[in-house]
């Protein structure tokens, strides 16, 4: 992101503290300008923070309901006693233990000098860095610790049973041994990329294993690294030990994002707050109690005020610091309700314009909490109760939960009732943030559309299907890493143009390219009846039509706009079609362990292709109108074109040729592996970038960007 400008950031002033916020946005301005209508395509950031110095915060009170804010942080660090458990069974090989190792080299270097560490590798077997004790963070113990980590190879299955087992008693062992401070913060922090598949496997009998080593006495932290984790047996081994759980996509910026968790946790600021109210003032409040307090969070208070005739509302905050108890506590001023209350607020014209923000933030943390209760609860019974509750909550205040779902009204110019759709929610993970669909249609999940053999995948290798004739005719394209090939180009008839930029990877071993390439985002420009277009790569779908939608690719969507339908299959595919007569379908191709040579990518099929002009061009948008036919060439001739070539001995006996638009193409048969690897095609393969299959040469076809609509050379050309 870049610096709108290069001014100090502004400031403004809400209640009685100052707020330092930094405005950031991408692309720039001329970016912008060529590839969205409006002017407007990005992400528009606004952080801010706001400074409170050591005092029982802010609380607000408003219509019978308060928010209690609390976030000192001018306070000495606590120290730590930190065991680092770290998975290093055999799935962990190449990027995720390089970017694990990566990580843990930075934090380490920001341990403290008065915090004490461990480290333990698990894989079937548990591996303790140092025997039966927390070491002091000194230079030389930095130094050998780094040297364990970096000698931690990837192999055999996963004990995370035996690794929580081991890690707890060593935690335990030293805070008794020791006779810690009670004015210092212990914690595991856990990182896995996988299931359970050597000693306990059962989830519930390691929940509860977990739960008795840990016995109340520290936190634990729980870390899933990519898409083969057991996600809600880590979120709940968090939940009930004090903890939380933090998803780190495997891609290259999972160094970081690790990293980043680390610091959200790594300064511990307070330990054991307890936030009181007299009893006899409130109820219903939301969690009171903490465990720890870190710096860079918030703790926040809700909850009903039932003492009416007071016009002071007392607040008491004690909790331990690194070198004294703390005790806060203040009277704040209830004010008159004229001047404290709120009705018909904008945008609340559902009959519910009364509910102020400060009952609605006391709403969704209650139901954050009664999410937290059911994931954590074995009861049937109970976990039917939680989940009642926290559905007629939602329901009141409109929130989107697991439970419920998300109601969409399209409003047109029309004598009837507005038409009414339904669409679920993403449930992953409580207070999840949800992606606004404003302006777009949330649409049935339908049957998933038949896929053709015409096709660019894997290499990519091309395929093009020729119903009539009975032949499929297949060729490569060599391209360079960052080219962006011209796909389908039918922008001046339907309106239509696909794009697709190219990735790099080193070739395999026993291969005889040098490097391999893939597709890593495709985009697709519709002009017809309005602008929009998207952009798919293997972990989201982003689609522009004047309102900007970011859909995940991990999760089931359906959604429709203008024309246009998107339908997300998680982690399998995107099909895009484009006003009923346009279909195209976009595989998603990730690697669990990815080699060297592998690269997630995606690829491209064509499912129908009626709404296309006879016009249409591009690398596979040429042939749709067009027929090919085997015909065999004269010995001569065909040595001859082979020789041309100059890739093949040219061999005795006539040549298989391709007779297509009045060019004759010299072809061998092959068979391609489409749909995921999963079918096999047999085709007439076309040699040298598909030299005179293809209308003029490959460069022809390369796009200046992604949403380039022009027309080359090549394109120019009519059959």
């Amino acid at each position: 992101c870049q610096n709108s400008d290069s001014s100090p950031p502004p400031s403004t002033v809400v209640g009685q503290t100052k707020t330092l916020a930094k405005v950031t946005f991408t692309p720039n301005v001329v970016q912008q300008a060529k590839i969205a209508r409006n002017g407007i395509l990005g992400d528009f950031i606004i952080r801010y923070d706001v400074n409170r110095e050591l005092s029982v915060g802010d609380v607000q009170i408003l219509n019978g309901y308060f928010v209690h804010f609390f976030a000192p942080w001018d306070l000495p660090p606590l120290p730590k006693n930190v065991v680092f458990v770290l998975d290093s069974s055999a799935s962990m090989v190449g990027t995720k233990l390089r970017q694990t190792k990566d990580a843990l080299f930075t934090i380490l270097q920001d341990l403290r000098p008065e915090d004490n560490f461990n480290i333990i590798g698990f894989s079937n077997r548990i591996k303790v860095w140092e025997q039966d004790r927390l070491v002091s963070v000194t230079p030389n113990n930095i130094r050998d610790a780094k040297k364990y980590i970096h000698k931690m190879s990837p192999s055999g299955g996963t004990d995370i049973n035996g690794a929580l087992q081991t890690g707890s008693k060593l935690l335990n062992d030293y805070i008794a041994q020791n006779d810690i401070d009670a004015r210092s913060v212990s914690l595991i922090i856990f990182l896995t990329d996988g299931r359970p598949t050597v000693g306990e496997t059962q989830s519930s009998k390691i929940l509860s294993n977990t739960k008795e080593a840990i016995r109340n006495k520290f936190c634990l932290f729980t870390i899933g690294i990519g898409n083969d984790v057991d996600y809600k047996l880590l979120e709940r081994m968090a939940l009930e030990n004090c903890g939380m759980m933090r998803r780190i996509q495997e891609d290259e910026d999972a160094a970081a994002q690790l990293k980043g968790f680390y610091d959200e946790v790594g300064t511990p600021l307070l330990s054991n707050i307890r936030v009181d109210y007299p009893k006899d003032s409130v109820e219903q409040v939301t969690q009171s109690f903490f465990p720890n307090y870190f710096n860079g969070s918030e703790i926040v208070v809700a909850g009903k005020v039932i003492n009416h005739t007071s016009d002071r509302f007392h607040v008491e905050v004690t909790a331990s610091n690194s070198n004294k108890y703390i005790l806060l506590k203040t009277d704040v001023n209830i004010d008159v309700p004229s001047r404290n209350d709120i009705r018909g607020i904008p945008g609340l014209d559902n009959g519910k314009g009364d509910q102020n923000y400060i009952e609605r933030a006391w709403s969704y943390l209650t139901i954050k909490e009664l999410l937290t209760s059911w994931l954590k609860s074995d009861d049937s019974a109970e976990k039917e109760r939680l989940m009642e509750r926290a559905k007629s909550l939602a329901l009141t205040y409109n929130f989107v939960t697991p439970f419920t779902r998300l109601k969409m009204k399209e409003f047109e110019l029309q004598s009837e009732g507005p038409e009414q759709d339904y669409a679920h929610p993403p449930t992953e993970g409580t207070g999840e943030r949800v992606q606004g669909l404003q302006g777009h249609k949330a649409l049935p999940e339908k049957q998933r559309i038949r896929i053709s053999k015409t096709s660019a995948d894997g290499d990519p290798h091309f395929v093009i299907d020729f119903p009539s004739s009975k032949l499929a005719v297949c060729f490569n394209i060599d391209g360079q890493p960052g080219d962006i090939l011209r796909l389908v180009s039918d922008h001046k008839e339907s309106g239509v143009t696909v794009n697709g930029q190219l990735i790099g990877a080193p070739a395999p071993p026993s291969g005889h390219k040098k490097q391999r390439t893939y597709f890593s985002t495709i985009t697709i420009l519709s002009n017809k009846p309005g602008r929009s277009y998207l952009e798919i790569t293997p972990t989201k779908v982003i689609l522009d039509d004047g309102e900007r939608l970011i859909l995940p690719c991990d999760q089931s969507t359906v959604v429709g706009s203008s024309g246009l339908e998107v339908s997300v299959a998680a982690n399998s595919n995107v099909t895009v079609t484009i006003g009923g007569t346009i279909s195209f379908i976009i595989l998603i191709h990730q690697y669990k362990n990815p080699a060297p040579y592998q690269r997630d990518h995606l690829g491209f099929y064509i499912s129908n292709s009626k709404g296309l002009s006879t016009r249409s061009h591009g690398l596979l948008g040429q042939f749709l109108y067009h027929e090919v036919k085997l015909v065999q060439d004269p010995p001569g001739r065909s040595a001859q074109l082979l020789g041309q070539n100059q890739t093949e001995e040219p061999k005795p006996g006539p040549g298989n040729m391709l007779k297509v638009k009045g060019r004759l193409v010299p072809v061998v048969q092959k068979q391609r592996k489409i749909y995921n690897g999963q079918q096999e095609v047999d085709c007439w393969f076309a040699k040298n970038n598909a030299d005179k299959l293809i209308d003029g040469v490959y460069k022809d076809y390369l796009a200046s960007h992604p949403f380039d609509t022009g027309t080359g050379v090549g394109m120019s050309r009519q059959p």
